[in-house]
């Protein structure tokens, strides 16, 4: 058996090549859209991909299950009860794949969405016990999916989460302690609160160490993996809405257009938004106006997804070279209307320092100092809610960054702002955001609450 785990961290997502080396056929799961890697690696190992399986409908990122089967003539495959528009295979609970001697058995295991389903790898059929099983959302290494997302219109958060308690207690849990298990996220993912940075386990580690699998009832368990989920990102639906629709396919290498100032002004003109992804310090020190900047250094496609619309044209400006990744990961999450990326933006902006705008920074030292001097200052906290739990800057007003575009009605453009996160990765994101809405004087702390916490605790 040939068993590859591909884990994108950006978006804190695992997919999986699985293959049988005897007879050569393979199946991908859950692929992300840049599908060019699967196909590469199935081919030096002498396997064809007969089959892309979902474990779902995924709502953080646009899967690559059409590119997959575009490039090698693969069947799709999800649970019995999900619906698509392009053509698909209905996998029934407890339907055997194989392989040759690798086995594949599905199980139906929704909770995190209703067509949820885990696969469960045979190494031999006849093998005493399973390799490993892939749970998709419905079991992470330290948590389980959550079941209260948008994805899953016209079933309520309490009803998933009882199919979910069932489905880890009936389906996954009566599995072997020693079964691997592969999930589809780890830690930084909106899927769940508490997921950890390995991206895989046991049956039997999960059950000792994983807080959602500790004895309680159905109500009890509802409860505890309801309470404290982050705001997902803004795109999550329209991600979830767009895995179940036929759509054009990714071209993962030829790059975006290059724009001169004047194409890239005309765009602008026309409604696109600029997303700058450099880093925070090259954007501070000078950016186009109205420029939102989300770092590629960090996850891109996520914020970008959580402060951008989807319904946009997009105009890049990006480190040189960057140009094919930063198009490459906004596909990522469906965002595929980048009209291209300004040509040379380091000379551009030289060229034309009338057009440069200057970001304001500061240290802990200097926002403490504005905070004695300037009465109207107002304070932003970007965090999460659980991140705000565990310690906050006083008099701070919480917007969580993806929810900053849609709640600018609860600031005072009038007033002068400075804008916190953890580290200083979002308050840039949120500070641009700001910017670009029109408000006037807008800073942010560098290095974050982590920052300002040290400084406190040795002054």
């Amino acid at each position: 058996m040939l068993f590859t785990q591909y884990y994108l961290d950006c978006l804190s997502q695992a997919s999986y090549l699985i293959g049988d080396e005897t007879t050569g056929r393979a199946v991908v799961v859950d692929p992300r859209r840049d599908a060019g890697e699967y196909v590469r690696d199935a081919a030096e190992a002498g396997l064809t991909i007969e089959l892309v399986l979902e474990t779902h409908f995924h709502a953080d990122f646009l899967s690559g299950h059409l590119e997959v089967a575009a490039a090698t003539g693969a069947e799709i495959a999800y649970s019995a009860v999900a619906e698509t528009e392009f053509e698909s295979r209905k996998l029934a609970h407890g339907e055997r794949i194989s392989l040759g001697d690798v086995e594949l058995e599905i199980r139906h295991t929704p909770g995190h969405t209703p067509e949820s389903m885990s696969i469960v790898v045979w190494e031999r059929a006849d093998d005493d016990a399973p390799y490993a099983v892939l749970t998709g959302d419905t079991l992470f290494v330290g948590d389980v999916g959550r079941p209260d997302l948008l994805s899953s219109k016209g079933v309520t958060a309490e009803e998933l989460a009882g199919m979910l308690y069932d489905s880890l207690h009936q389906q996954l849990l009566t599995l072997p302690d020693d079964t691997r298990v592969y999930p589809a996220h780890g830690a930084g993912s909106s899927c769940g609160k508490n997921l950890s940075s390995d991206t895989w386990s046991t049956i039997g580690a999960q059950r000792e160490s994983n807080y959602a699998l500790a004895p309680m009832t159905k109500a009890e368990f509802a409860e505890v993996v309801t309470a404290g989920q982050s705001s997902p990102p803004a795109y999550f639906s329209y991600d979830a809405t767009l895995n179940r629709l036929d759509r054009a396919l990714l071209d993962e290498v030829t790059p975006p257009a290059a724009l001169s100032l004047q194409a890239f002004d005309a765009a602008v003109a026309g409604g696109a938004a600029i997303i700058d992804g450099r880093s925070p310090e090259a954007f501070a020190s000078g950016h186009l106006a109205g420029s939102i900047n989300v770092g590629m250094g960090g996850r891109f496609s996520e914020f970008a997804g959580s402060v951008v619309p989807s319904d946009v044209d997009l105009v890049l400006v990006v480190d040189e070279g960057a140009e094919t990744e930063a198009r490459n990961r906004l596909a990522r999450i469906g965002f595929d209307r980048v009209v291209g990326c300004l040509t040379q933006p380091t000379a551009t902006m030289a060229a034309h320092p009338e057009r440069v705008q200057v970001g304001g920074r500061v240290t802990v030292a200097e926002f403490e100092n504005a905070r004695r001097e300037v009465s109207t200052i107002q304070i932003l906290d970007n965090r999460n809610p659980g991140e705000v739990e565990q310690g906050a800057i006083d008099g701070a007003i919480v917007i969580p960054v993806g929810q900053l575009p849609s709640r600018l009605g609860e600031l005072d453009p009038s007033r002068p702002t400075i804008v916190y996160c953890a580290g200083g990765y979002r308050s840039s994101v949120g500070a641009s955001v700001l910017r670009a809405a029109g408000f006037e004087d807008v800073r942010d702390l560098l290095g974050g609450y982590g920052a300002w916490a040290e400084a406190m605790a040795a002054a």
